[in-house]
């Protein structure tokens, strides 16, 4: 698991805006009648017209999108009743995971109510506010009567995912896992630890599939739960088992399942070596599993595990669930979340496992055919295919049990409207970074002594994506890192111009002579280039002492990319190298070049730069639709610019037909799909989201990226440097930790393709 510092968690939540959402207007607003219509006059209209007919809140309002994330903070994560305001970063937290997975808007709302009678009429008083109601982190009992009497009193969704979430996604891995197994749900001994909300949830669950009352037996804090105790309450006295056992150990000889809610370290190999063949194992505490994946694998081979962490075959992640369930709840005004709509996101989850994975999720993960099996019995988290699946299978199921308001009739437009939601989060430098983390690179940072390298090499440390690298004096950055407070593991201190690397610097500069002694330059020459980093670190990498290098915080572009040309060099099948960058719009990724290396190119050369981008957005594996940008629209206007991008759009399309590409056009008809189909419906880019951008020359493209990283509010990504034969990035002078981090991921992902 990636490590997290208490300070950079607290710089996380408290840098720029404070905490992590905001609320940003969806209508124009920028004049008067825009404000008139927004508020006063205009918005009487609406009031009215839900006043006559109360679902038109649906149509006028942000109702129908919203979900409220409310705790009263009694049971937050494993901290506890921390209280209210404690718990409004994790809310926070839910909302983000909302958007971003399934683009739902989120308010969070903490109540300061333990009583149960208190908190359901405070939030049945807020409740015509939302089209549904996440309940989040509500002690046991507590939440278990919360929830009840909230879903029949109120007719939108509401689920209490502490209970459910974990519920439904055991529930779909243990569904695969039985199969893999060769056992049937109703002959099955169940085992297990612990008896809060969401483990009580789980079971009633599992119940619903077919688990018998008598093959459970369940543990509290208290010991095994049988007939022969007293003071059970109701919920747990349904699980009270006839044959009493003395502990976990005792129960679990003979074994089927063994599921755990509890705390890490309660079970050993020696418990899992008494349990039955192909024994089903989900230690679901976190941060610690009740047994560790390693001493359960190694302890029998036919182990099938999952856990709750993200650094072990199938992870039981409440995301797989969640945003989907109140997606298709949401999109059918369903009155409620029951359990059909509950069993059908399970029967989704378990089904889609079984589905040939995407290419795209294999290179998410670094990995090649990801496949039904023991190593996969539920989808993996970054799986694009769980909005459609589970919300289509959720809404479906509303639809079919009478508790929905709304009926879709086309699902395959359904699941098109699902598929377009997904361009709102960053799954792009989301998929990056576990490709990276599969198979971390060694890689140098040739300004060590950067208080920002530091901290970037310090988190791609704890992120397990990089082996630092760090080139610069060993005391300063010694000293450094004890100032600071930093903590590096698996790193080296390279100084170039220290005696003890006199020997390595020689056959570096031997190495460069021999490739530029023809070239003008001199033996003395070499050696003098190679007691500056970014020589020496690209000779490293060049050499295989290295995989990747990143520079250019302190220096001039430039004077960073002559090196890596000098002592790299180009792909072979590269003419000229060019500079892209990402940027994170809120519909996607969109890619700009070349924004860094050529002032003007000819459209010969722009021919080679859109290749060279289409192949690197391919290795991201996403498909480049390319417009090629001017500032004219089809031969509307004659100038050096608007002919050079009509050539090089024509000799592409002539030459590379398979490649989606059209121009010269316009940036603004380029992004807008309808102003192309209206004004220009032969275009090739007809009908296609375009989300890669090749500019005349390198003032147009450089200008533009700066603009957006200014004016528009998004994340940007780059610069990337394409075409080099090895992995070699240079930063934007002055870049964020963040941006640095991102480019190691990205330098990292490099290393692995070439």
């Amino acid at each position: 698991m990636n490590k997290i510092r208490k300070q950079d968690a607290l710089d996380y939540h408290s840098s720029g805006r404070k905490g992590k959402l905001e609320v940003i207007p969806s209508k124009p607003y920028s004049s008067q009648r825009d404000l008139s219509l927004a508020y006063s006059p205009g918005v009487a209209e609406p009031c009215l017209a839900i006043a006559e007919n109360r679902e038109d809140v649906y149509k006028y309002t942000t109702k129908g999108n919203l979900v409220a994330v409310i705790s009263n903070g009694t049971a937050v994560l494993g901290l506890g009743d921390i209280g209210p305001e404690a718990s409004k970063p994790v809310m926070e937290g839910k909302g983000l995971l909302f958007k971003i997975f399934a683009d739902i808007d989120v308010f969070d709302i903490e109540v300061d109510a333990s009583d149960v009678d208190r908190f359901v009429e405070t939030v049945k008083a807020i409740a015509p506010t939302f089209g549904g109601i996440n309940l989040e982190d509500i002690k046991a009992p507590e939440a278990f009567e919360i929830e009840q009497r909230l879903v029949e009193e109120l007719d939108i969704p509401i689920m209490h995912d502490d209970q459910h979430g974990t519920a439904i996604i055991s529930a779909a891995a243990l569904l695969n896992a039985l199969e893999l197994a060769e056992k049937n749900i109703e002959n099955v001994r169940i085992v297990v630890s612990g008896a809060g909300a969401a483990a009580i949830s789980c079971l009633d669950l599992y119940v619903r599939l077919g688990a018998k009352l008598e093959n459970i037996a369940m543990f509290d804090s208290k010991g095994h739960i049988n007939t022969s105790r007293d003071n059970l309450d109701e919920r747990k006295s349904r699980f009270a088992t006839e044959q009493a056992f003395t502990d976990l150990g005792d129960a679990l000889k003979d074994a089927d399942v063994f599921l755990g809610l509890s705390k890490g370290g309660i079970v050993n190999g020696d418990m899992i070596k008494s349990m039955t063949s192909n024994p089903i194992v989900f230690a679901l505490a976190n941060p610690d599993p009740e047994i560790g994946y390693e001493e359960a694998m190694t302890t029998r081979n036919d182990v099938i595990m999952a856990t709750g962490r993200s650094d072990h075959p199938n992870q039981v992640n409440n995301v797989l669930g969640f945003p989907y369930i109140f997606r298709g709840a949401l999109d059918v005004r369903a009155t409620c979340i029951n359990m059909e709509m509950k069993l059908a996101a399970v029967q989704a989850i378990a089904r889609l496992a079984k589905e040939p994975v995407p290419d795209e999720v294999n290179e998410a993960y670094d990995m090649r055919n990801i496949a039904f099996g023991r190593d996969l019995i539920i989808p993996k988290p970054l799986d694009p295919r769980l909005i459609t699946e589970v919300a289509s299978a959720v809404a479906k199921a509303a639809i079919d049990s009478g508790v929905a308001k709304y009926e879709i009739d086309d699902w395959g437009a359904y699941k098109q409207e699902l598929i377009r939601r997904l361009g709102r989060d960053n799954k792009l430098i989301r998929s990056i970074s576990e490709r990276a983390r599969k198979r971390p690179k060694r890689v140098v940072f040739a300004e060590g002594e950067s208080y920002k390298i530091l901290k970037a090499a310090e988190q791609a440390s704890d992120e397990r994506i990089a082996f630092p690298v760090l080139l610069g004096s060993r005391d300063r950055i010694e000293s450094m890192i004890k100032e600071n407070s930093i903590e590096l593991t698996d790193y080296e201190i390279i100084d170039p111009r220290h005696p003890e690397e006199t020997e390595r610097l020689t056959v570096f500069a031997e190495k460069l002579f021999a490739k530029r002694q023809r070239k003008g330059m001199t033996l003395t020459e070499a050696r003098k280039a190679m007691r500056d980093r970014n020589y020496f670190g690209a000779m490293m990498v060049e050499t295989g002492d290295a995989d990747a290098l990143v520079s250019g915080l302190t220096r001039n572009y430039r004077n960073v990319i002559r090196p890596a040309l000098q002592i790299i060099g180009m792909e072979e099948d590269v003419e000229k190298v060019a500079g892209m960058y990402i940027i994170e719009s809120g519909s996607g990724p969109i890619f700009f070049a070349d924004t860094t290396v050529s002032a003007d190119p000819t459209w010969e050369e722009l021919v080679d730069i859109t290749l060279l981008v289409a192949k690197t957005v391919r290795r991201m594996r996403m498909t480049p639709k390319i417009a090629m940008l001017s500032y004219s629209n089809f031969g509307s206007a004659y100038g050096k610019d608007s002919n050079k991008m009509r050539k090089a759009a024509a000799y592409l399309q002539k030459h590379h037909p398979d490649l989606i590409v059209d121009g010269e056009i316009q940036a603004n008809f380029a992004l807008n799909n309808e102003m192309i189909a209206e004004n220009f419906p032969f275009s090739t880019l007809r009908g296609r989201k375009v989300n890669t951008l090749i500019f005349p020359n390198l003032a147009a493209g450089n200008i533009a990226y700066k603009l957006m990283q200014e004016m528009g509010d998004k994340e940007v990504i780059g610069p990337l440097l394409l075409g080099m034969k090895k992995s070699f990035h240079v930063l934007q002078m002055g870049s964020s930790v963040r941006e640095i981090i991102n480019m190691v991921r990205i330098a990292v992902v490099d290393a692995q393709n070439k």
